[in-house]
């Protein structure tokens, strides 16, 4: 094995045990030595890497933003392709925008379940939110939001943007996978089961956008 594959896959090992701790314990609940230990690496390795803690939370977050970022660009392309004249409907972008959530997160990949969870984390952070989705995610926003401008052609922009802070609402609710519905159901519906979830908001948000746009 070569020095640098050695130091890929290091360096991924700590990738990976920072997303999973902060994901379960938030930025301020884990030291570099708790992710260290369990990448099973020397802390000098963490900032011979990334540096500070919040160097590696940074590198953390933009390491599947970016995926996750072109994927949905991707759907929302396909979305706007596809649409005829005057045929663009809410539920087409708030599809494009929520259903590679749902199958990424429906996989069998950890490290993304993780992931969500953190951005859900992130999401609802008085301390990171406003900074941090700003950074990694508002231009993809801005995207959907401006195709929903189009879908919506009367709509006032106020109320296109309350829209989508509801919709951040459910989805960072969804992202974390607390296991809060599954008591809550008694096991009927599980926050697991991301695929359907995603599924089920889909509709369930367009009609919101349509309900107070039309006001």
């Amino acid at each position: 094995m070569s020095s640098e594959s050695t130091k890929k896959s290091r360096k991924e090992r700590i990738l990976d045990a920072a997303e999973e701790l902060f994901s379960e314990h938030g930025f301020d609940g884990v030291t570099l030595r708790n992710i260290t230990t369990a990448a099973n690496v020397d802390v000098a390795l963490v900032n011979y890497h990334f540096g500070p803690k919040r160097d590696l939370f940074d590198a953390v977050l933009n390491r599947r933003a970016e995926v996750l970022n072109q994927v949905r660009s991707d759907a929302l392309d396909a979305c706007l392709l596809n649409a005829g004249d005057g045929q663009l409907t809410v539920e087409d972008i708030i599809h494009a925008y929520l259903a590679p959530m749902g199958e990424i997160q429906g996989s069998a990949d950890e490290g993304w379940r993780h992931y969500f969870a953190l951005i859900a984390y992130v999401n609802n952070s008085p301390e990171f939110g406003r900074e941090v989705m700003s950074q990694y995610f508002n231009p993809l926003v801005s995207r959907f939001i401006e195709a929903l401008r189009k879908a919506l052609p009367d709509a006032d922009d106020e109320a296109l943007y309350w829209g989508y802070h509801y919709l951040s609402g459910a989805l960072t609710l969804t992202m974390a996978d607390t296991g809060r519905l599954d008591t809550l159901s008694n096991g009927l519906a599980k926050s697991a089961d991301a695929e359907k979830g995603y599924a089920h908001m889909i509709p369930f948000i367009a009609a919101g956008f349509r309900a107070i746009c039309a006001r």
